[in-house]
């Protein structure tokens, strides 16, 4: 392994779940050093080492509210190689979790269809190769045209994960939902292994978590909020929804303080953040 390089040395508990397929009784968190490379996770402790190969790792989910015996320990995270699965809780989980996608996503060679869909409108895109890059909370991908697609997570609105037909096989298709550097709602689908869309929809899936649809608006609320998706600048709002500025003015302010929208610049000038999108997108798929 003359090309590993360490990329986090860290204390922490850890502790089996699955052996073999079958569910572990009794479980007990083990205290000790948790060390990952590009290469592989080593989890160390007074009772051994543990060595996972990265390339076997077939998912990461996030486990950060839980009962029972997995109550002791926040911050943690679940990572499945083969029949066995296991907890880990680093000292700092959130660090440590960018590093562990990094190792296991970065690089990697996936199929890309960038946009699939672009302000609800399906496009004629081709299937390109692509190379994942992911960096801090944000997924690049770049595309052999020549094109680098950004997934901001926290602009992430939405997450499918389907069987499709790609260049003539059927694979697993992840559809992402996220914003282009215009601000239109685009859709970005990515293909690959089995492995490399679970991992992926596993780290997308943060962003549309924080994204849940759970606002309480109001008629006037909706018609503004429709107008931004459907195209509408927000200086034309006004006479669009034929509403005084000042009211339309004060919804802003309402949605901006929900999480809905994003002030650009002061006053005026907004646009829809991923929340807004999926409760649009909702009102839309309802009609």
């Amino acid at each position: 392994m003359s090309d590993e390089r360490p990329l986090a040395d860290t204390q922490g508990r850890f502790v089996q779940v699955v052996r073999d397929g079958r569910k572990v009784n009794d479980l007990e968190w083990l205290s000790g050093r948790i060390l990952l490379s590009n290469r592989r996770l080593v989890l160390a402790s007074n009772e051994g080492k543990r060595q996972i190969a990265l390339g076997k790792v077939s998912t990461v989910k996030n486990r950060k509210n839980a009962e029972g015996a997995m109550a002791a320990v926040s911050g943690y995270f679940s990572i499945q190689t083969g029949a066995d699965v296991f907890l880990v809780a680093p000292a700092d989980a959130d660090t440590f979790e960018e590093h562990l996608y990094t190792a296991l996503l970065d690089g990697e060679v996936v199929l890309v269809k960038h946009p699939a869909v672009e302000g609800g409108v399906v496009q004629d895109t081709e299937w390109e190769k692509g190379r994942i890059n992911v960096e801090s909370d944000t997924v690049g991908l770049g595309v052999a045209s020549g094109q680098f697609v950004e997934v901001e997570l926290v602009d992430v609105g939405g997450v499918t994960v389907r069987d499709g037909t790609v260049r003539g096989d059927e694979r697993r298709v992840l559809e992402v939902e996220h914003t282009d550097e215009a601000d239109t709602s685009v859709q970005t689908y990515v293909s690959g292994t089995t492995r490399h869309v679970a991992i992926l929809e596993s780290l997308v899936r943060q962003g549309e978590l924080q994204n849940a649809t759970d606002a309480d608006l109001d008629q006037t609320e909706m018609e503004v909020l429709m107008a931004l998706y459907s195209g509408v600048s927000p200086f034309e709002i006004p006479e669009f929804v034929g509403m005084e500025v000042e009211e339309v003015e004060a919804v802003f302010d309402r949605l901006v303080e929900e999480g809905i929208l994003r002030e650009k610049r002061v006053r005026r000038d907004v646009r829809l953040k991923a929340r807004g999108r999926n409760i649009a997108s909702d009102v839309i798929g309802d009609q």
